[in-house]
Parts: C-alpha cells; sequence; structure tokens
C-alpha cells in the first residue's frame, strides 16, 4: 500500500504540504529534526500540535552534532538578520550545512525500513532563487541518489515547489489547512517575530492574500 513520511518543521511549507497532499500521498509519519537551532522548542512543539491535528505518528531527531559545525545565526548567538531579504547575503547567514540532504538521507532510512514509497519536504519557488536545497534540480538528484542508497528506493516528492509563498497560501485557505498553528520564525520566542526572513515571507504572503486577522494571531 502507498504510504509516505514527511520532514515537518512547523513552517508554513511543511504544514501545507501535509495538510493538502496526506491524503493523496498517505502520510502517516513525520519526522522533526533538532539541531540545535534558535527556534528548535517552538518548531518540536508546533509540530506535535500539527501531527496531533491531522493523526499521524511524531517523531523528533536530535542531531546535536549539526549545531557544532553550524556557524550562522540560525544556531549561533549573533542576531538573525533582518535585511537584505531574499538575497543569496541573507541566506548564507542562515545556512546550515546540508541540512536538507541530511534530513532527506534519515527520512530514506526509515522510508526502506518502513516501506515508505514517498518523502515529502516543503521546498517552494521563492526559496529555491537562494537556497539551492529548495530547488527541483536537488529533488531530482536525492532521488538519483536513494536508487542506490536504498531497496526501497523512495521518492522525494515536493508538491508546492512550483509556488511562491502567497500561492501556498492561498491554497492552504482554500483547503481550510489550519495556518493558525503556523510557526515559521528563525527565532525563539512566544510568537513569530515577524523580522527575520521567514517571517517577512509569511507576513507577505498572508497580506497578499488578504488574511490580516492571521497576522495579529500570529505576530
Amino acid at each position: 500500500m502507498v504510504k509516505s513520511i514527511i520532514l515537518l518543521s512547523g513552517g508554513l511549507d511543511s504544514l501545507v504540504a501535509l495538510g493538502c497532499f496526506k491524503d493523496k500521498y498517505n502520510t502517516e509519519f513525520a519526522l522533526t529534526f533538532d539541531y540545535g537551532q534558535k527556534a528548535a522548542k517552538e518548531e518540536l512543539e508546533t509540530s506535535k500540535r500539527i501531527c496531533d491535528f491531522y493523526k499521524i505518528e511524531h517523531k523528533v531527531i536530535k542531531l546535536d552534532w549539526l549545531k557544532d559545525i553550524t556557524t550562522t545565526a540560525l544556531v549561533l548567538g549573533s542576531d538573525i538578520p533582518t535585511a537584505n531579504i531574499g538575497t543569496k547575503e541573507s541566506a548564507k547567514e542562515v545556512w546550515v550545512p546540508n541540512r536538507n540532504g541530511l534530513f532527506l538521507n534519515i527520512a530514506a532510512a526509515f522510508a526502506d525500513a518502513k516501506d515508505y514509497v514517498y518523502i515529502l519536504f516543503g521546498a517552494n519557488k521563492d526559496e529555491a532563487k537562494n537556497f539551492p536545497d529548495n530547488t527541483e534540480d536537488f529533488r531530482n538528484k536525492a532521488c538519483e541518489l536513494f536508487e542506490s542508497s536504498t531497496l526501497k528506493h523512495p521518492k522525494v516528492i515536493a508538491p508546492l515547489i512550483n509556488y511562491s509563498k502567497g500561492d501556498i497560501v492561498r491554497i492552504a485557505m482554500e483547503k481550510s489547512v489550519p495556518l493558525e498553528l503556523v510557526r515559521s520564525c528563525y527565532d525563539s520566542g512566544e510568537k513569530n517575530c515577524g523580522k527575520c526572513e521567514s517571517c517577512t515571507r509569511l507576513k507577505n504572503a498572508l497580506y497578499a492574500n488578504g488574511a490580516e486577522y492571521l497576522i495579529e494571531e500570529l505576530f
């Protein structure tokens, strides 16, 4: 029987990928990663709430060593960048070494062991411009790798890869995805900070879709 696993951070893209495509790919298991990121506590709590909402199994993977080799603001004490949003420079300031490659390989190990046919992750059109591990080329190469590194050959699916953040919010609203659960912030805190690149993209997408009520709730 077809079934899938999803990489779930609790952010917009992974929430909508789960909410909109759960039935199509029979998504029944989610992986969330704690690699020492500043928002780890909030991401883990949000991901659990999302999994409870959709009634799927949730597992947290700790990668303490990844924090030790990450030298950017997503993990270190330096301030999360709020300038030059959407540039290669800002992307470098929050880069985590081989993060999506590592996460997908871990998911592939679960897929190989548990017969998951698909691995879903929330790559999108906007972030693909500056993050190479959000591109169609990256997804294709991951699929090629798993043809030889696994016995079950799981396929990597990025159902939102051709959509902008504005498109993703629109789709979520059309499909009644619980956007009030979103945690997209790079930083820690009770609410999304509203200033980092991830928050800025989310706010702009919400404004574009007339969802000001969610802005008041999330930020």
